[in-house]
């Protein structure tokens, strides 16, 4: 079914009640017209045989002679009767209408001692007559029709515009700009009444985000303290030299898992508040993916599964390095959950950067909802439902395309394509 613009359907209503209105009183015109006109025939006809009678009357010999549309019949004799049309003989006395082939006829048939007067009148130029108005009828409406479209159709722009004018306005809001009332004083009250509703919806949501940020910017500042005092820690434990190898090379990964997760912090902090992190830089590729995969290593090696970076050394991407670094961790985290042997395959190739596993797959009916918060499908283990949902949202926030193809029994394969 079509969909119409308010205003076009506006026009449409306006134009279709004037051609029911116009219509009807044609209609009604027509059909007065045509009771008039019968009315008034079957009045001539009525004249014309009371005067032949008088004629008669006053001339017994009397002959009347046809006049353009009528015809003269007294008949006296069984030889008058003869000459009569076959159709008019045996009519009684009265009015009557008759047809002959296409064409109507009017006959008037008096007895008046043993005496019949007939007259028959040809309707034809009445029924042309009625023809043509009938036309002009139609024209008419056809006219209306139209007229009433066009001017429907611009009435409804002009009582459309304001609520037109105040949807351009909204389309033109942007989050970094002064706010400016839709509400006005010269606004219709409807109109009105839908601006101040999107005011107060606009002040509602301006709240909203505003509680949020001060929500993260606390969490983060909470967060931070710890984390710093664990880097303090590490780097003091880092300059004693008594520290025996094995505990260094411990306390090196606490710290480098502590930075690692400040600067995921600080990325998801800016993804929330929707702030563009504008610093980007050279990243060269198999070391990222390398870095991404490091913290997985203890889960990998005691799997079994063989990571395989086929990615050149000197690949490069100009992106924003922790970006990459989050998306990077989490496909990896979800690919070691989901493979308990085979492989872990990360490639680029064409602008696309896949992590590939040869795990357990997932089920076509959850594809269409991975990159849903929370959403976890039944069959896929542990977690919260928000890896691939922080993917999708740093993929989306910078420009990039994230792909996933998979099949029960096959593993998953999931390709960010960079622009």
């Amino acid at each position: 079914m079509p969909s119409f613009g308010l205003r076009l359907r506006i026009a449409l209503a306006f134009a279709a009640v004037c051609i029911v209105v116009v219509g009807a009183l044609g209609v009604t015109l027509y059909a007065a017209a045509d009771d008039m006109e019968e009315a008034l025939v079957d009045q001539i006809v009525s004249e014309e045989v009371d005067h032949l009678i008088q004629r008669y009357r006053s001339t017994p010999d009397y002959r009347p002679a046809a006049g353009p549309n009528f015809a003269y019949h007294i008949v006296r004799t069984a030889e008058d009767a003869a000459q009569l049309p076959g159709e008019v003989g045996g009519l009684p006395p009265g009015n009557h209408e008759i047809r002959v082939g296409p064409d109507e006829r009017h006959v008037a048939v008096r007895q008046i001692d043993g005496v019949r007067f007939i007259v028959i009148y040809d309707v034809g130029p009445h029924e042309a007559r009625e023809q043509q108005f009938k036309n002009v009828l139609l024209l008419s409406l056809a006219s209306v029709a139209t007229f009433a479209l066009l001017l429907g159709y611009w009435l409804a722009g002009v009582l459309t515009r304001q609520l037109t004018e105040l949807a351009q306005r909204v389309a033109r809001l942007a989050p970094d700009e002064p706010y400016v009332p839709l509400a006005r004083a010269e606004q219709d009250a409807e109109v009105a009444a839908v601006a101040r509703a999107l005011d107060d919806y606009r002040s509602r949501m301006t709240r909203m985000v505003r509680h949020e940020q001060e929500f993260t910017a606390n969490a983060s500042h909470e967060l931070r303290t710890p984390l710093t005092a664990i880097r303090t820690s590490c780097e003091l434990l880092l300059g004693e030299p008594m520290l025996p190898e094995k505990a260094r090379a411990r306390v090196q990964m606490i710290d480098e898992a502590a930075r690692r997760m400040s600067e995921q912090l600080q990325t998801l902090l800016f993804i929330a508040r929707e702030e563009v992190l504008d610093a980007t830089e050279d990243v060269a590729l198999a070391e990222c993916v390398t870095e991404a995969a490091e913290a997985f290593r203890g889960e990998i090696g005691r799997k079994g599964i063989a990571l395989e970076v086929a990615i050149d050394a000197m690949t490069v991407l100009t992106v924003n390095r922790q970006a990459l670094h989050t998306v990077l961790v989490n496909l990896i985290r979800n690919a070691v959950q989901h493979t308990e042997r085979g492989f872990i395959r990360v490639t680029f190739l064409a602008h696309r950067l896949t992590v590939a596993d040869s795990g357990a797959g997932i089920a076509s009916e959850h594809l269409p909802h991975l990159f849903e918060r929370y959403y976890r499908a039944e069959d896929r283990g542990s977690g919260f439902g928000l890896g691939l949902a922080i993917v999708k949202r740093i993929c989306d926030h910078y420009g990039w395309g994230i792909e996933v193809a998979s099949e029960p029994g096959h593993g998953s394969g999931f390709a960010i394509v960079f622009p």
